[in-house]
């Protein structure tokens, strides 16, 4: 018969055992629906092209359904991309009723469209997937600022910088309207990830100031937007040890803008990317080869959490005083 004391011994061993498993990663859940989130998009749906079937509009309504699914009401809003009807899709959590920050708005976003020819994995289902991560955890929040998550149609060629990219049209209609854009964030391939030395590359110089080895997240900015990255790269900081790089640069740096953040400093709003630097590690960047099996989606799930609270300090400010 096994002493009563060698038995509890052995169970506390277990639970021991039992919760330092759990404890080994406390992003499983997360890592398995950002997963699955784009399993649907660059797997079960695939290449998101305009020209491509019907491939766009199954992942737009597939995006508008998670976002309802998550307690949105979502507006679509339809534009005409040289003869096709394409839509961003807006969900928003409202500032707090009479607050002095509430038309204080900040946009998180990530374009759902794809290159003809990849399935998209990392550019950018990865960033869609964060995208409804976010919105998923802040449905019920109370914010001092509005938010609002958009995933934007046609970001990739031929639409790239031009007046029909989604985030484009959307920026230049906030600017219309005289909305108070006080940030935004471009979730942009966030899933890629290195430890290998030299497995990461930079535009020229660039490289000569950061590491070599692809294992972190980078949010950049252009000169104008250097308060946002320094208060983005801040609370990440704060909020989790995932490593994370952040640079303000000339805008005319290679890939600095390439970006749906780019659409917002056209029309002057202060916005950043937050990336795994797509073609300067991925070496699957715009090919068929970007498969749901190319990720990491445990990092993914840190950076994720981390962009949690990059979130909750911009729509919180800090300087509490001045909302009294």
């Amino acid at each position: 018969m096994t002493h009563p004391i060698l038995r509890a011994l052995g169970l506390l061993a277990l639970a021991a055992h039992v919760c330092g498993a759990q404890q080994a990663d406390p992003h499983e859940t997360l890592a398995a629906s950002l997963r699955a989130d784009v399993t649907v998009l660059a797997q079960d749906i695939g290449p998101r092209h305009v020209h491509r079937d019907d491939s766009l509009a199954r992942a737009e309504r597939w995006i508008a359904e998670q976002f309802a699914a998550a307690g949105y009401v979502v507006a679509r809003e339809t534009y005409d991309a040289r003869g096709d009807e394409v839509a961003n899709l807006v969900a928003a959590v409202p500032g707090v009723a009479g607050g002095a920050r509430a038309q204080e708005i900040i946009v998180i976003g990530a374009h759902y469209d794809t290159v003809l020819t990849t399935p998209g994995a990392d550019d950018n289902a990865s960033g869609v997937a964060a995208l409804l991560a976010l919105a998923r955890g802040f449905a019920s929040a109370k914010p001092a600022r509005t938010v609002r998550f958009v995933a934007f149609a046609q970001e990739e060629p031929i639409y790239f910088q031009t007046q029909w990219m989604g985030s484009r049209v959307y920026a230049r209609g906030c600017k219309e309207r005289g909305e108070t854009i006080v940030a935004m964030l471009s979730l942009e391939t966030l899933g890629y990830y290195s430890n290998e030395k030299g497995s990461q590359q930079y535009p020229p110089v660039v490289g000569w100031f950061y590491p070599s080895r692809g294992n972190f997240v980078a949010f950049v900015g252009n000169r104008g937007s250097k308060r946002l990255v320094r208060s983005a790269i801040q609370s990440f900081r704060t909020r989790s040890d995932f490593p994370a790089e952040a640079a303000a640069l000339p805008a005319q740096l290679p890939g600095i803008g390439w970006s749906d953040h780019w659409s917002f400093w056209q029309e002057d709003f202060q916005a950043i990317m937050v990336t795994d630097t797509a073609p300067f590690r991925n070496p699957h960047y715009h090919r068929g080869s970007d498969t749901v099996e190319t990720l990491d989606y445990t990092r993914l799930a840190r950076v994720v959490d981390g962009l949690r609270g990059v979130l909750a300090d911009l729509a919180d400010p800090r300087d509490k005083a001045k909302e009294k």
